[in-house]
């Protein structure tokens, strides 16, 4: 099926993400359903790897740690309420931090929100649906 504006032998872009789950700047998905983040070093041609991470949340908070350190205050970010939180105090901000130190920083952070959301996601699972919200201090 060839629509229009398609060029003959350009195959359709597959879509993996639901068209309700919010798209995030400096992030993939795998096909195996991992999720990866990756950020171009300024003024360079080259990359820094951040990680894989089990979810798009993660990744983007990576991502967003390692803009911050590149870029400064004034880089676009995916959660921009949230970079503060992330002991993103200012050291090092807008491009003085080697490669290696904005890595790991940023795997950090990825690896924090992700055990979180984990925990989280083990919490909402114990929960006894048929029990009152009193039982539980709500």
């Amino acid at each position: 099926m060839v629509k229009e504006g398609m060029v003959m032998n350009e195959k359709p872009k597959r879509n993996l993400m639901s068209p309700n789950e919010k798209r995030y700047k400096g992030i993939r998905m795998r096909k195996w359903g991992k999720w990866v983040a990756e950020i171009r070093e300024p003024n360079k041609r080259s990359r820094i790897w951040l990680g894989s991470y089990k979810t798009a949340v993660a990744a983007a908070r990576a991502y967003d740690t390692a803009v911050f350190y590149l870029r400064g205050p004034s880089a676009r970010l995916n959660f921009p309420e949230q970079v503060l939180q992330d002991g993103n105090g200012g050291e090092g901000v807008g491009g003085d931090m080697s490669a290696t130190l904005i890595r790991q920083k940023a795997a950090e952070v990825g690896a924090r929100v992700d055990a979180e959301l984990r925990l989280e996601n083990k919490m909402v699972e114990k929960l006894d649906m048929n029990k009152l919200p009193e039982a539980y201090g709500l």
